[in-house]
Formats: structure tokens, sequence, C-alpha cells
């Protein structure tokens, strides 16, 4: 089996080795990602810049392939022109911090495997909550045990994972949840600071969601010290509406 590494925390993330230690021993497992970090890049294609690719070396050892890109890019280039062949398998992650509800449309992470799933290659994204302190052991561990279990089944085409861990002990994660994506708006604030040449410039600091949310979701399972799973998408139709308009929509050119 061969498996593609990538992230959106850059290609010198702790996440990214978790994953690299766990899996080189058991398959043929090449990393491809950003050279710098690219959280919250979302989608993000590189256009109008070339894509610079550089060997990483780890300990003397060759450990994988650095993009000056994107997520995104990652994929692409890696499956297009770095790798031998496409890979059985893409993991993105692990992702510093949570990536649930709306979040999943920002996240570099998620993004990554979206872009796996556009090329016909099945993918998961994993991420740990938290952002301090984090100990990526468990996580890793997880994913090894899910793939496993992914390699008895055939996922749809274009369909991927989105898998969020608790930070807790193993002992104190309270079970698996097989989630929807909430989609409750964030809690967006902003505030306004003056640098020294007295110009004015804004930090972003919202937090959290603005409402409680609905117990299949992601963000709800998560809270409660379950690990979430969330088959995702990157079809954006909205069906029913689809539906309606074609069957009743009247304006006329």
């Amino acid at each position: 089996m061969r498996i593609l590494l990538t992230n959106d925390d850059g290609i010198y993330a702790p996440g990214l080795l978790s994953l690299y230690k766990v899996f080189c021993p058991l398959y043929k497992t090449f990393i491809v990602a950003p050279e710098s970090e690219q959280s919250a890049v979302g989608h993000a294609i590189s256009l109008s810049s070339p894509l610079r690719v550089k060997e990483v070396y780890r300990d003397g050892r060759f450990y994988g392939h650095a993009v000056a890109g994107t997520p995104a890019d990652a994929v692409k280039i890696a499956i297009h022109e770095i790798l031998p062949e496409p890979p059985d398998m893409v993991i993105s992650g692990i992702n510093l911090g949570p990536n649930v509800g709306i979040n999943l449309l920002y996240s570099g992470t998620v993004s990554a495997a979206t872009e796996s799933a556009i090329l016909g290659l099945p993918a998961i994204a994993v991420s740990l909550n938290t952002y301090k302190d984090p100990d990526f052991g468990y996580a890793a561990k997880f994913i090894k045990k899910l793939i496993g279990e992914i390699k008895k089944r055939v996922l749809p085409k274009g369909m991927c994972l989105n898998v969020n861990i608790p930070a807790l002990p193993a002992s104190k994660i309270k079970g698996i949840a097989f989630t929807k994506q909430a989609t409750i708006p964030l809690n967006e604030r902003f505030e306004k600071r003056t640098d020294p040449h007295q110009r004015v410039y804004y930090w972003q600091i919202g937090n959290g969601f603005l409402k409680q949310v609905n117990t299949d979701t992601d963000v709800y399972a998560l809270s409660r010290g379950m690990i979430s799973i969330t088959p995702i998408h990157y079809d954006l139709t909205h069906y029913p509406t689809l539906a309606a308009f074609t069957e009743d929509f009247s304006l006329n050119l």
C-alpha cells in the first residue's frame, strides 16, 4: 500500500512527523507538503507564481518534498509530477487544532484531502483538538487503525473523511461518532489596534460558535470527548433547490 502524507502546518510540523513514524514501517510512505505553514488558506491554488519543490532531510535521511505553495498545490504536484505512481491513500494532518463546522471551508488540512478526492483518491483529513502542548501519539495510532478498517471498504468516488480527535488520554476518549458537519455561524470578532505609525489594523479574535449545535454534528461530538468522523464531498450543489427551480421556475429569456 502506498500512502501520501501532507498537511497545512508545513513539512516540519510535528503532527506530520507523528504520522510518518507510524506509517513508514508499514507502508511505502511519501511526504509532499507545504514548505511553510498554510493554515486557513482553504482550497487556494497557485496560478501566478511557480511551484518550487525541494528535498527535505531529517537526521541525514530523505524525508519528503517541500512545496512553496498551498496544501492543494502540494497534492496536485505530488500526484502529477513527484510520485512514481498514484498513492492508494492520502492522509492530511495531523493538524494542530480542530477542523469542524464551518471551519472546513477555511481549512488547508481538509482542502488537501478534498483535492485528493477530486483526483479520485481516497483521503482522510485528521486534526487534534488542541493548540497547546499537543500529543499526537494516540491520534496517529488511531488513524492507523482507521486505515485498516477503510481497506475493507470502497469509499465512494469524490468523498473523503474528516476526522477530529480529542486531546485526551486514550482512556478518557468516550467513543467514536459518525457525524454531520455543523453549519452554524462562527463567533467572529475583531480587535481594533494602532501600530507605532498610528495606522489602524485589526486582529481577528473570535472563537467558537454562536449557539448550541445539534447533537449529531462534529462540533457536538468533539465537545463531548468523542472522536468525530464526517464523510464530506466537494460537490456544493444544493439539490432540493435545483429540483425546485427545474420544476417550476418561470423566468424566460
